[in-house]
Order: structure tokens, then C-alpha cells, then sequence
């Protein structure tokens, strides 16, 4: 028999309202790769075209470090050719720029007069370090939670930051395409003059970089550190072989959240088919015209981009119509049950039945690994009735999908 790759825990209490989760007890990140191609928008690294706005940002950051004598003296006393200075002017290299005032990688000539090194005005470090603990970084979360998030002192523990943001997958590594590759949970720690300022906490995957939470200190906040960590995070990616990067969910109805589409290419999960669509302004229209958006069924039923009307339905036969009028149909947050609410993006009960043998499905309890249809009253548990185990292990299944179940074992204490 094949043990799967992790562990997780099935919510044992019927979900409230249309919420659904699992603790996860242990995890590789071949599998949390699985895990957030099933609910997540990403951005292809390779691809990136950077904004007007993000250029900005970095260049002057880049500029506070270097200061205003530094450039003038490196250009000096190591001056660049034409061709490069032609270059520069007309094209933006986001790895040379993220780098480009980083102590590591700054020249420092030595001046002719002084015989010192000529150095810029601040020393700027960014390192990936694992997502262990330490005062020097609760200290920062306390003060970005307290001034950002004006969060109380007592909402704030070091508990909590341990348990969110400390201890996630553990790190490993792996040889792709002759580059070493970084697998696990990472915090990107960013030093200005030895002091820690930033930190990124980051899952790095086989096919992604992706961003858990960004914390910084007040005394930073002018330079928009939130912009700058994505462009680093976008380089690492492209540096490391990523590929993809991904920032998390997109709440288009969130207005904090509409940054995201500015970074392009990007790419949108489609919950139905669960394939990707451009996040383009076609769909970004589409997104501001109605309360969900599904492509597939959007090109399906050939939707205008704006509000429906009953002039759009107009020409649609009665099939048609009544796909719509589904498509349309608004999920009930009320339902103890989230397949009963309709949520998108579940499997049904049906599809479960004909994709799943739920009972084949393994489950831990103690040192003993079994198959849930060794349970006793397995068969005896009704599927459709909300309160059962079966109904909420069958909840978990058709959120996670045939693949994801195939690779869980579920720990049942």
C-alpha cells in the first residue's frame, strides 16, 4: 500500500455558514502546489511587463540607498560604455534593478585621493532565510501589526505570530534546468544598515513563488514596500525557475485588493473548469458587472462584458436561457452545508459518487492507517445528511478535488 505524501485533518463540525477548511498537519510543497492551483491567481514571472508606477517606485528606492554622491563618483571613477548607457536609457531589467543597490552587488572603486572605498549613503541586504523564529522578527510584526493593522497590544502574541507566520513547510532543495532550487516556507528578510525593516513570508514551490504576507516597519513606509517585495518576489521567481508567481486570492469587490491587477501578465482560476483565463480588461469588466464570473460559461453563453439586461437575452433558446439563468444563480451563504449553499467550485454529490470511492479514501488514528470503508459504521452514515462524518469528509473531497484526494491521508486523531 502507497502512504500519501501528507497529512490532513477533516473538520469534524459541520462548517459554518459556507466556510470549509482542513488543518494540515504535514505537507510537501509537490502537493501545496496542487493545493493552490485549485484557488488562486497567479502571474507568469517570465512575462511580467513592469507599470509605469513600479519602476517609479524602485528607482527611487534605489536612489535613497545609493545617495546623491555615490553615483556621481562609481560613474567616474568606473564609467560605463556608450552601448551600455544606451541600454539603460531605453530598457528596464527587473533583476538589474532589484539588485542594483544591493550591498552585494554594488562596485565600490577606490578614490584616487582617499585610497578608501567609496561605498553608497546606506547598506541594503535582502536574504532568504528559513520561517524560523526570533525576537528581531516578532518585534517587527508587533510594530507592523500595531501601526499598519492598529491592532491593540493585547490582540497581538508571540503565539500567534509562531503559529501564522513561522511555521510553515520545512526547506529542501532540488537541481532544475543546472539552477539549485529552494523548496519550503521562507522568510525574505530585508536589512537597511543592519537593521531588519521587512520581512516576506514565502512558499517557495515547484512551479511558483508564493506570497503568504509582508510585514515592514513604520519607518519605511513611504517607499511603498508592498510594491517593491512583489517585484523582488517576481525576480525570484524568474531567477529561480519558478516560473509562475502568485499573490494570493483577488476579491475584485475588495478595494485593497485591486492592486494586483496591475501586475500583468496576469492570470485568473476559472472555479468551473478550473482552468486559468487572463486577467485582462475584458474580464476585469466583467468582474465589476456581476457578483460572480465564470469564463468558461461567459464565452459559453456569449455574455456581453456589462450588466445583463433583458435585451442581452434576446436570441438565446431556451437551453440557453436556462444555463443562464443557473450561471445566475446566487449561492445561499445561509446553509449550514456548502454544497447545499451552491458554492462554485465544488465537485457535487453526483460527481463525487461517479469520480471518488470515498471509502478508499485513507485515514490515520493513532499509529493505525486504514480505509474509511474499514469503519465500522461506514455504511451506515447517510451522505446527505449534513450532521454525518460521511457528508463532511465528502464536503472535503469535493473542495480538494480527485487529485488532491488520491494524495491526502486524513488524520482523525
Amino acid at each position: 500500500m502507497q502512504t500519501p505524501a501528507v497529512a490532513a485533518t477533516a473538520p469534524l463540525i459541520a462548517p459554518r455558514g459556507t466556510s470549509l477548511g482542513a488543518q494540515v498537519t504535514k505537507l510537501q510543497p509537490a502537493v501545496y502546489q496542487d493545493f493552490v492551483d485549485r484557488g488562486w491567481r497567479r502571474l507568469n514571472a517570465w512575462e511580467y511587463r513592469p507599470h509605469r508606477d513600479h519602476r517609479r517606485t524602485l528607482n527611487a528606492w534605489n536612489k535613497f540607498i545609493l545617495g546623491q554622491e555615490y553615483p556621481h563618483k562609481a560613474a567616474r571613477l568606473c564609467p560605463r560604455t556608450r552601448e551600455e548607457k544606451k541600454w539603460r536609457k531605453n530598457h528596464f531589467d527587473l533583476r538589474m534593478g532589484v539588485h542594483e543597490a544591493e550591498s552585494q552587488c554594488i562596485t565600490r572603486p577606490v578614490g584616487p585621493r582617499s585610497g578608501k572605498a567609496i561605498g553608497p549613503a546606506h547598506e541594503f541586504e535582502v536574504n532568504l532565510e528559513p520561517d524560523t523564529y526570533s525576537e528581531e522578527k516578532y518585534a517587527l510584526f508587533e510594530n507592523y501589526q500595531r501601526h499598519v493593522h492598529k491592532e491593540s497590544q493585547g490582540e497581538i502574541s508571540r503565539h500567534g505570530f509562531k503559529r501564522f507566520l513561522c511555521s510553515g513547510m520545512g526547506q529542501s532543495s532540488r537541481l532544475k534546468d543546472g539552477v539549485q532550487q529552494k523548496l519550503g516556507s521562507y522568510h525574505q528578510c530585508y536589512r537597511l544598515d543592519g537593521r531588519l525593516v521587512a520581512i516576506g513570508v514565502l512558499d517557495l514551490l515547484p512551479g511558483c513563488v508564493s506570497s503568504v504576507y509582508l510585514m515592514y516597519h513604520q519607518d519605511v513606509n513611504e517607499w511603498y514596500f508592498g510594491k517593491l517585495s512583489a517585484l523582488r518576489e517576481i525576480s525570484l521567481a524568474i531567477e529561480g525557475g519558478y516560473q509562475y508567481y502568485y499573490m494570493g486570492f483577488y476579491v475584485h469587490s475588495c478595494v485593497k485588493m485591486r492592486y494586483k491587477s496591475q501586475y500583468q501578465p496576469s492570470e485568473m482560476l476559472d472555479l468551473e473548469t478550473h482552468t486559468w483565463n487572463l486577467l485582462d480588461a475584458d474580464h476585469l469588466a466583467r468582474l465589476s458587472a456581476r457578483k460572480y464570473v465564470s469564463m468558461f460559461w461567459e464565452r459559453q453563453l456569449r455574455l456581453p462584458p456589462h450588466k445583463m439586461t433583458r435585451l442581452d437575452e434576446v436570441g438565446l433558446d431556451k437551453s440557453s436561457l436556462s444555463c443562464l439563468r443557473e450561471y445566475q444563480r446566487e449561492w445561499d451563504p445561509s446553509r449550514n452545508s456548502a454544497l447545499d449553499a451552491g458554492m462554485p467550485g465544488l465537485m457535487s454529490l453526483d460527481e463525487i459518487g461517479q469520480k471518488l470511492e470515498l471509502g478508499k479514501w485513507l485515514f490515520k488514528c493513532g499509529d493505525m492507517l486504514a480505509h474509511l470503508e474499514d469503519l465500522k459504521t461506514w455504511t451506515s452514515w447517510d451522505i446527505r445528511d449534513p450532521a454525518s462524518i460521511k457528508r463532511i469528509i465528502a464536503e472535503l473531497a469535493a473542495a480538494l478535488g480527485p487529485e488532491l484526494v488520491h494524495q491526502l491521508i486524513i488524520d482523525l486523531g
